[in-house]
């Protein structure tokens, strides 16, 4: 652990020599880049300079106790930076862990209906509620960029951004399928059905983050539409943006001005676009896994939420929790903490496999 601190501090103290070069100040890109990097490591770099002034003041007081005058306090004096010095150690653990480099990013959410008919709709429903709730919990922001809705309520398909401190660090786990076990309404029997909806997390891209090649991109232009069909405006306002070497569509008509759903749906192509190349990057790493916490694919069932149970549970970790009242009117903390302390946990053990 000593060399890996050493090497961050090193590391740190490089990244911060180069971003102070006129050359690099002068390229926005390579300077975000390499603040981003910066940033990444700074906690760790500027506690590991305390551990090291920790250190240096246990030598000296361990000196200082030689003489009689001085013994009694500077052996006091050592015992409380040595205390500091083993609790700074077990956070080393944590500081030094690879981080997400998405951890800070905004994200967009796609929810869908899927195994269920109307009952998976009206379930995609109480998600986007509930991440909602939480999403108000947290000041973050949401915004609905598109929403396709159930016969019998709820969404066949909602997509929204979420804005806000971190966004993605706690959302990130989210992506999967979720099923959902309860009377639906439109059952008159009484009878437990079993129905899913999935959700895929996608942090927000920026241009900066994926070179898109307008020449890639096709755009069309169409009417709104509203429930039941009906033309919401007369003119082409909504918005369809299809990235034609990947397939991958994207579209928007929740805003009245054209440009502004053109800007939605390029948000939404971009972020699409940026997670299509991550997963092919992702899987020629053989070696290197994904997380432990599930791989974020859609077949995925990652969460089961029982109804006449009142009960949730978070399937990739074995945590369950008998809040679920409570955890769709947005706490979702105790599932979300149990699931980054679970992905710290597996990160901490293939480190010490590693030192």
């Amino acid at each position: 652990m000593r060399k890996r601190l050493e090497a961050t501090k090193d590391r740190y103290e490089s990244l911060e020599k180069e971003l102070q070069n006129e050359e690099i100040m002068s390229d926005v890109e390579r300077f975000t880049k390499i603040s981003k990097q910066k940033s990444n490591i700074e906690e760790a770099a500027l506690r590991y300079n305390e551990y090291l002034k920790l250190e240096q003041d246990a030598k000296d007081s361990l000196e200082l106790e030689s003489d009689p005058e001085m013994a009694e306090f500077a052996k006091a004096t050592r015992k409380e930076d040595e205390e500091k010095m083993a609790a700074m150690e077990a956070e080393f653990k944590t500081l030094l862990l690879p981080k997400d480099p998405n951890d800070d990013k905004n994200i967009i959410v796609e929810i869908r209906g899927a195994v269920g008919g109307d009952e998976a709709d009206i379930f995609a429903g109480d998600l986007f509620r509930m991440y909602s709730r939480y999403a108000e919990r947290q000041g973050w922001t949401i915004k609905l960029m598109e929403a396709s809705m159930g016969p019998s309520g709820g969404y066949s398909q909602v997509i929204f951004s979420i804005k806000g401190n971190s966004v993605y660090s706690k959302l990130k786990f989210e992506s999967g399928a979720h099923r959902v076990q309860r009377v639906p309404k439109t059952e008159s029997a009484g009878r437990i059905h079993t129905s899913t909806a999935t959700v895929l997390v996608m942090p927000e891209a920026q241009e900066l983050d994926i070179k898109i090649n307008p020449a890639d991109l096709k755009i069309d232009t169409y009417h709104s539409q509203g429930a039941g069909g009906q033309n919401v405006n007369k003119t082409e306002s909504a918005v369809r943006i299809t990235h034609l070497p990947t397939g991958l569509v994207a579209a928007c008509q929740t805003e009245k001005a054209q440009l502004q759903n053109k800007e939605i749906a390029m948000q939404m192509i971009r972020a699409k676009v940026a997670a299509f190349y991550q997963e092919q990057e992702d899987s020629k790493r053989a070696a290197e896994r994904k997380l432990k916490v599930g791989t974020g694919e859609r077949s995925e069932k990652i969460r089961t939420y029982n109804y006449p149970q009142n009960r949730i549970t978070d399937h990739r970790i074995g945590f369950t929790i008998n809040q679920l009242d409570r955890v769709m009117e947005g706490e979702l903390d105790p599932i979300i903490e149990a699931l980054i302390h679970f992905d710290q946990e597996q990160k901490m053990l293939e480190a010490e496999k590693n030192d």
